[in-house]
């Protein structure tokens, strides 16, 4: 027959079909469509049959996700502590200690519990002003040269050095975690921030404890605040609201709207005709963080922002008059990546500078009047800032603080009124005292937790008395006094810190618990089960929920009954355990349905002890910190031992294929070690490369080739594999040739016109337009992905052609993957990609979640993406030419390649690699729930694509009508789960352990929540994208070949 006769036609293959006088056990056998009332009646039987047990596999899945989301509550509860806030408040006219001397106090005017020094103040907080941003560059090392951020803000040192009275200059100390939110709090309650405040940063609540606000507004002073709108989540209705401005702080593309906007209100409220309309100014310039998080400081962006602030407080110098003092600070500084969230150096060493036209600033010994040349000398903690403000501006020290005032600015200016110095310190310390002493009440401290305390307050006080004897004491001898109740403040701010990193045992017990008795359930289902997993899946979901409903029921009861247990807790942990025991009676009733879930091949092994030995490893801080090495090692170590084993295969176009995707899977993930991002510990035996640079934010130019090579191999690539089993037919071919074409190029005419921005090669472009340019082609991208994508994927017929052939002809060596069926007479049929149509219309689905994240991913991110895609095509045949569909090993070796990829793709388990401005990508502003979900998307894509790929594992190369094929890919996705499951548990474990660990906040509690919030988010990738995406392709498959 000539190739004009060809039908491709479905219609016209049934009517052949039709025409052949077989029995009705041989169509099906042949993969024929049933015709019939009787045969349509029982498709649709089936199909609603495999609709209801897909929907009870999601709702399982899910309840599985409830479970490990409730044991990370349970953990984090106890491990993440809050500390108690006492509600108590400081009163201008009770002052901590009886007031020495002459001086009443009592009063706003005069100054409550010592003579204020200002009138005004003007306060101002350059986000991310790091230390050295502000004092020269001195050459540490021969031929070093400056960097873009030195010399550029030289007004603080120059004012400092020339005018001692009048200003001065020093190193200031942020706790971590370094977020702006939890340093605000700092800055205006004087108290020590908890780990778990960090998650807040985005969502923050009001500050209820006393603060430095507060105390200003009780004051009746008008409040003005211009900047950061977090301000105005912190202290709702404070400020005067005809005067005050915010400005959204979450855009971090933005360098200039905020701080143009900020100098634009602020400067004529400077004006003397302005000056009765407000006391305090708080004004809050965002600009140099936002060069850092977009740059990096070593840019020419970071010198021009300096320049500008330079310029600014140059101006403001001139603009205050002598009743006013001017601060200015940064909150925190950044990483070399201009990053920050974590506790390096150079996150926490911020500048604090002080300006007053009066004379009123000292040193106490002459050597101090240059500023310290680096950070590490002469540094003051943030808290100290409280009551050094509070005192200038004569109001009482917040109750909650714990700092303690700050030397300069109160020694005078000939740097020996010690006896001034005492004051302050004493009046500090006995608020700190009076704090303690209420703390330790409510919270019904043992006494020896602040023995070592109480002798330093004995010993400050006996000294204070002595100089309080003769009313003609030597100022020298004041100094002592000074000393030691600035020691006593030190000290207790020590145990402070002791106290609240103490942990609640119990709670974190039973979070563990919670977590050990989920994995167990993921292990029983996922390799404990004999058989279809569908069949037992609604017993399991009905006791398991039935379980977790009466436990909550009685958890709920029992807190009600007895006070002393906290309601969400008992609630949460009796449900979870209610569930555990619903689903474990279900385990029971079908017990003979039961098997041992250990490994019963080698390769099922191999999955087993890469998982745990990984997950051992996390008790290491240095296998922590080199953790992409160990995943390479162990992928490369996979791809080795498959090559081994494909030389066994019995065909020589088996051992050719599993040969060279092995050694294929092998070069890819070497090739995609070359992309990194090197965390602070791993230096100086790490070299990144994301970046331009390691001080750079911003991609370097030859990186921008990597979009326009995507687009022109990607899509052939990933067709390779489709033409390979004669898939390559139907909606694929014009998805992958031309959607997903046009959709990388123009990702990569995204990056790059940002490149162009960052770099300014299009002067003449307005910036507002190209960013909406950028936006606009960023949305095409994700219509084409999203929208076109899953339209495509929702509606495609199986990716298959049919061809009819002369009986007796030659058979085609292409046909290898074809199904021939005789049509009777003279002629048969032929139907290419029959071998892989499980696999081939799946497919469809992890590349355009692929095309998405690659836009969202910086050019070296999105090559990374492109190579991952590759190999789970390369492990998708590896698993097929082995028949591994059934092992644990493929969905295993997935897991792991997605956490690989999550290094190559610049991320580290730490906050400050978060790439926060993949959120304006496609958006000019914060948009929720969208802006977090695309950081999300950007952060965790490797995982993402991985959980979406792991029904391909068992879908690619299954002929159309495989039995129990819902419960191979329920038991793969289990598998999938186990290992994030496995890898959660052990760093929830080792986090708890090593909860004294000196590297617990900076290794070990950043990487327990990554695995808790990885975990989450594959689970339900996994199950609503990946299983919820199975039903779409199995419906397109059956629509042609039946139940």
């Amino acid at each position: 027959m000539e190739d004009g006769d060809t039908q491709t036609e479905y219609s016209g293959i049934a009517a052949e079909f039709a025409r052949a006088k077989a029995v009705r056990e041989k169509e099906e056998a042949q993969g024929l469509r049933a015709s019939g009332r009787d045969a349509k009646a029982s498709s649709k039987r089936k199909e609603v049959e495999f609709a209801a047990a897909h929907g009870l596999l999601v709702a399982f899945f899910m309840w599985i996700c409830l479970l490990h989301v409730s044991g990370i509550y349970l953990f984090t509860s106890g491990f993440l502590l809050t500390k108690l806030v006492l509600d108590h408040k400081s009163s201008c006219d009770v002052p901590p200690v009886e007031i020495a001397g002459r001086y009443i106090g009592g009063t706003v005017e005069e100054g409550c519990w010592h003579p204020k020094t200002f009138d005004k103040a003007v306060v101002i907080i350059v986000d991310a002003l790091r230390y050295d941003f502000t004092v020269p560059f001195r050459q540490t090392i021969p031929d070093e040269n400056p960097h873009h951020f030195h010399n550029a803000i030289p007004v603080f040192y120059e004012t400092a050095t020339q005018q001692p009275n009048h200003a001065f200059l020093l190193p200031f100390i942020a706790d971590p975690p370094t977020t702006t939110l939890q340093r605000l709090k700092g800055l205006t309650t004087g108290t020590l921030p908890t780990f778990i405040d960090a998650g807040s940063n985005f969502a923050g609540t009001a500050i209820d404890e006393d603060n430095l606000v507060a105390q200003l507004v009780n004051a009746s002073k008008r409040v003005v605040h211009l900047g950061d709108d977090t301000w105005h989540a912190l202290f709702p209705g404070y400020f005067e609201p005809n005067l005050t401005k915010a400005y959204d702080s979450f855009n971090v593309w933005d360098l200039h709207t905020v701080d143009n906007g900020v100098s634009e209100h602020l400067f004529p409220l400077l004006g003397s005709e302005n000056q009765k309309k407000w006391d305090i100014i708080f004004g809050h310039y965002l600009g140099v963080d936002h060069a850092g998080h977009r740059y990096g400081p070593e840019h020419p962006a970071m010198t021009a922002k300096l320049r500008q602030m330079d310029g600014v407080f140059r101006r403001m110098i001139e603009s205050i008059d002598d009743r006013t003092l001017l601060v200015v600070m940064g909150d925190h500084g950044m990483d070399s990546k201009g990053d920050h969230g974590g506790e390096s150096d150079d996150e926490i060493q911020a500048a604090l500078w002080m300006y007053s036209k009066k004379p009123i600033f000292g040193r106490s010994d002459p050597a101090f009047t240059e500023p310290p040349a680096t950070a590490k000398e002469r540094p003051v903690a943030q808290i100290d800032l409280v009551p050094t403000l509070a005192l200038l501006l004569g109001l009482p020290i917040p109750f909650n603080n714990l700092g303690g005032p700050i030397e300069e600015a109160f020694v005078g200016t000939q740097g020996n009124n010690y006896e001034n110095l005492a004051r302050v310190n004493r009046l500090a310390a006995s608020q700190v005292h009076r704090y303690m002493s209420e703390y330790a009440q409510v919270r019904n401290l043992d006494p020896t937790a602040t023995a070592s305390t109480a002798g330093l307050w004995t010993i400050a006080n006996g000294m204070w008395r002595t100089t309080q004897q003769s009313p003609h004491t030597p100022p020298i001898m004041f100094r002592s006094p000074a000393a030691s109740f600035n020691n006593y403040q030190k000290r207790t701010l020590a145990v402070c810190r002791d106290l609240w990193a103490r942990f609640d045992r119990l709670a974190m017990l039973n979070g563990i618990l919670v977590l050990a008795g989920a994995l167990v359930v993921l292990v029983v289902y996922a390799r404990g089960i004999t058989g279809d997993r569908t069949d037992l899946t609604p017993i399991l979901l009905v006791r398991s929920v039935s379980g977790t409903i009466a436990g909550g029921a009685a958890g709920a009861f029992a807190a009600l009954s007895i006070s002393e247990i906290p309601f969400t807790h008992a609630t949460v942990f009796c449900s979870a355990v209610g569930g555990l025991f619903g689903v474990s009676s279900a385990f029971w009733l079908a017990r003979r349905r039961l098997c041992s879930p250990l490994p019963n091949s080698l390769w099922s092994w191999v999955g087993v002890v890469f998982t745990v030995l990984l997950s051992i490893g996390f008790a290491s801080n240095s296998f922590t910190i080199w953790e992409d090495e160990i995943l390479l090692f162990f992928l490369s170590t996979f791809s080795m031992l498959m090559f081994a084993s494909s030389l066994r295969l019995a065909t020589p176009l088996d051992r050719t294929l599993g040969c060279y995707h092995s050694a294929s899977f092998l070069v890819l993930s070497r090739l995609a070690s070359l992309s990194r991002l090197c965390r602070e510990e791993q230096m100086p035996y790490c070299r990144s490369t994301y970046y331009a640079s390691a001080n750079s934010s911003t991609s370097a130019a030859w990186q921008l080739i990597i979009p326009y090579l995507l687009t022109i191999f990607l899509p052939g690539v990933i067709a390779t594999y489709y033409k390979g089993t004669r898939s390559y037919q139907n909606s694929i071919v014009p998805w992958l040739g031309l959607a997903f074409r046009v959709g990388l190029l123009i990702s990569a005419l995204f990056w790059t016109l940002d490149a162009a921005d960052d770099a300014d090669w299009l002067p003449w472009l307005p910036s507002t337009a190209l960013k909406t340019i950028k936006v606009l082609l960023a949305q095409i991208v994700l219509a084409i992905a999203f929208a076109a994508g899953y339209s495509t994927y929702a509606w495609s017929a199986p990716f298959l052609s049919i061809q009819t052939r002369p009986a007796g002809a030659p058979a085609d060596p292409a046909d290898a993957g074809a199904h021939v069926v005789s049509a009777g007479g003279s002629s048969s049929i032929v139907v290419h990609g029959y071998a892989n149509v499980h696999g081939s219309r799946y497919f469809l689905l992890p590349t355009l979640w692929a095309l998405g994240c690659i836009l969202l991913s910086k050019p070296m991110g999105g090559g990374a993406l492109a190579i991952l895609v590759w190999q789970i095509l390369c492990l998708c045949e590896i698993v097929a030419v082995n028949h591994l569909q059934s092992s644990s090993v493929g969905p295993l070796v997935l897991a792991l390649l997605g956490s690989f990829h999550f290094f190559k793709t610049g991320h580290q388990a730490t906050l400050s690699s978060i790439q926060w401005e993949a959120a304006f990508i496609p958006l000019k502003t914060i948009r929720y729930p969208w802006s977090p979900l695309l950081v999300l998307l950007n952060t965790f894509a490797a995982q993402i694509l991985c959980a979406i790929a792991v029904p391909a594992i068992v879908l690619w190369k299954q002929p159309p009508k495989r039995k129990a094929l819902l419960g191979e890919v329920a038991k793969a996705m289990a598998t999938h789960t186990l290992f994030y499951a496995v890898v959660g548990l052990a760093t929830t474990v080792w986090a708890g352990w090593l909860r004294r660990h000196l590297m617990l906040y900076r290794i070990f509690s950043p990487r327990f929540m990554m695995g808790a919030v990885v975990l989450v988010v594959v689970e339900v990738v996994g199950v609503l994208v990946g299983v919820g995406g199975v039903r779409w392709s199995f419906l397109s498959v059956a629509e042609v070949f039946g139940w």
